[in-house]
């Protein structure tokens, strides 16, 4: 995921074994080594970089602030290019710094220690970013001839005209400069600390599944478990531990949504997620046109895979709890580290060595953090920190085939901000939208690599149903939790929420997504707490759907290529945020501000579920 402080994706993952257990089962488990950031949490380079920081921020101002529309910096030997250089290493300096905190509190969020140093040095950042927030809002200010004159005639401004161009489109929303000074350092006591309080509240839960107390993590992977007793154990126990704490959950919901809409009224978004999709650079007709084509094919998706999953497991109707339970040809042999490296790998490498080059290196120099640990944040991501360094993997890997699919997917992003951080701190970051295309393209390739191999039919039933219902989980269920997310927020401005309304909108969300295959038991009402992008990232989620549909598509391009795909899939994802998605895609000949483009990628999962419902009627 893209940030520059990690985030973290609730997925459903497998059972937390002991440390020496899952040395047995797993093999080698690899921790990451941030020393590669900073040698330690009291290291002197650590607080000589903060200091550093702080004066070399404070010095920026001094130098810059209130000269930058001077002819001295915009003139043909202007100096505004060297301006730009030296905030784009501030940017990576502070990049730096606030990466190493955040990757070492994900790390384990319940040791106080680490709490503490995350905590300050969030304050600290945050003032550093006081004395650099004059930078973008005054460069805004600048007459849109003035700055277009100086891009082309000041060769060290030209190479930073993605970066200025795309800061331009956030001068309707800028404030004036002390009421954007106001919102950012109050963000600490504010949203940051609010994020926080959940990931926090989150970490500490246990969930008493039979006569075991669980942390989030396994108690979700109980829900795959092959024993349907078991998968309702884990159900009622996410269940009842919610409960008892959800007047924490909404009042962080409540309070999150409601500094949203503040925040959007005085910078005057119309619409509550137009702030993510400026902040994505999608127009928000392109948003909707995929939402609309999603939502108009839940039954010939969802509802129709559900309705088959219920005639495998003989069932008239699944519970909530059985969604994600495995075929009976599942195969239930632990997979181990190494041989899922082995599959991983090999996937890249015969799409390209390069990609595969690039992916072994988080292996070999411990990029990647994958045990379970007790206050290891759940889910996984990919950190891309700054250029100056390396992007970080945080998985939590118990040995399922989703779990290979998920390392699969955090080396696609992986790979994505290692081509991309020769752009810069400014220009690396990848808008969300396409930043997930690599990752499900990279999981497209491990999973069809895969298949390939497979020979037993029975294997092959229960690959394609794992990929369907992996398809699902990102196409339809975003969506659907991007519709939960506008219900929630369109709600809130009419007053506080209880938990009783929130509840009422997931289900009837749900409902409508899952249908009439899935019964949505007591309990159920409260599995909105605990995923973690209602709270990081308001309407992140249809990044998800956009990536899925774009790569289906992707792929199609890919498979009926004679030559050159890979190399124009390379300068793609080397582009980094420098270009539009239309840009992007142009070279493939795709346009997803066609609504047809949306239907395409449908048609993907469409034609896999027609696959598997003719294998019903196969013999065995």
């Amino acid at each position: 995921m893209k940030a520059n402080q990690p985030s973290v994706q609730a997925i459903a993952e497998s059972r937390s074994p002991s440390a020496r257990d899952a040395q047995r089962q797993f093999g080698d488990l690899p921790e990451w080594n941030l020393a590669d950031l900073y040698p330690g949490m009291e290291s002197p380079e650590l607080a000589r970089d903060l200091t550093r920081a702080a004066e070399n921020a404070t010095a920026f101002e001094g130098m810059w602030k209130g000269r930058l529309a001077d002819e001295a910096a915009l003139g043909p030997e202007g100096r505004l290019g060297q301006a730009i250089e030296e905030f784009d290493a501030l940017e990576d300096l502070t990049g730096r710094i606030g990466s190493y905190a955040g990757l070492l509190y994900a790390g384990d969020t319940s040791d106080p220690a680490r709490a503490k140093l995350y905590g300050d040095v969030q304050q600290k950042l945050t003032d550093i970013g006081s004395h650099l927030l004059f930078f973008p809002l005054e460069l805004n200010r600048i007459d849109d001839t003035v700055i277009e004159r100086a891009l082309e005639t000041s060769p060290g401004l030209a190479r930073y005209r993605p970066w200025v161009v795309d800061l331009r489109m956030d001068r309707p929303y800028q404030l004036e400069d002390r009421i954007e000074q106001l919102f950012h350092e109050k963000s600490l006591t504010g949203r940051g600390a609010w994020n926080r309080l959940f990931d926090e509240t989150m970490t500490g839960l246990r969930f008493r599944v039979g006569d075991e107390e669980l942390s989030l993590e396994p108690t979700l992977n109980r829900l795959q478990d092959p024993d349907g007793e078991v998968r309702r154990e884990a159900s009622e126990a996410l269940a009842d531990t919610l409960k008892q704490n959800l007047r924490t959950f909404t009042l962080i919901h409540n309070t999150l949504a409601k500094d949203k809409e503040i925040s959007d009224r005085w910078r005057g978004f119309s619409d509550i997620a137009d702030s993510r999709h400026l902040a994505n650079r999608v127009e928000r007709e392109v948003v909707d046109a995929l939402a609309d084509a999603v939502q108009e094919a839940y039954p010939r998706l969802s509802h129709r895979y559900y309705a088959m999953k219920a005639r495998w497991l003989g069932m008239e109707q699944l519970n909530h709890w059985d969604r994600n339970a495995p075929l009976p040809e599942s195969p239930q042999d632990v997979i181990g580290w190494d041989e899922a490296r082995n599959m991983v790998l090999s996937a890249y490498g015969e799409f390209d060595p390069r990609m595969a080059a690039i992916a072994r290196d988080f292996f070999e120099r411990r990029w990647i953090d994958a045990p379970v640990r007790s206050g290891k944040a759940p889910g996984a991501f990919s950190h891309p920190t700054v250029p100056s360094a390396h992007p970080y993997v945080l998985v939590n890997y118990m040995g399922k085939p989703r779990d290979v699919m998920t390392l699969a997917h955090e080396l696609g992003h992986g790979v994505h901000q290692v081509l991309a951080a020769r752009q810069g701190a400014l220009m690396a970051a990848t808008p969300l939208t396409l930043a997930e295309t690599a990752s499900v393209f990279g999981e497209m390739l491990t999973f069809r690599s895969l298949l390939e191999r497979t020979t037993s039919r029975r294997e092959r039933k229960a690959m394609l149903a794992q990929k369907v219902e992996d398809m699902i989980n990102t196409v339809i269920r975003q969506i659907a939790f991007y519709a939960f997310e506008r219900k929630l927020h369109e709600a809130r401005r009419d007053g506080e929420l209880t938990s009783d309304q929130i509840g009422q909108f997931w289900l009837e969300i749900q409902r409508e997504s899952l249908g009439p295959a899935i019964r949505l038991g007591e309990g159920y009402e409260t599995f909105w707490a605990y995923i973690p992008h209602f709270v990081h990232s308001p309407f992140y989620v249809y990044a998800y759907a956009f990536g899925d549909c774009l790569v289906n598509s992707l792929f199609a391009v890919y498979q009926d290529a004679a030559s050159g795909f890979q190399d124009k899939y390379f300068e793609m994802l080397k582009a980094g945020g420098t270009k539009h998605h239309s840009e992007l895609l142009a070279p493939f000949g795709l346009d997803a501000s066609d609504p047809a483009f949306w239907q395409k990628g449908l048609s993907v999962i469409e034609g896999l579920i027609d696959e598997l419902e003719a294998m019903e009627d196969e013999p065995a």
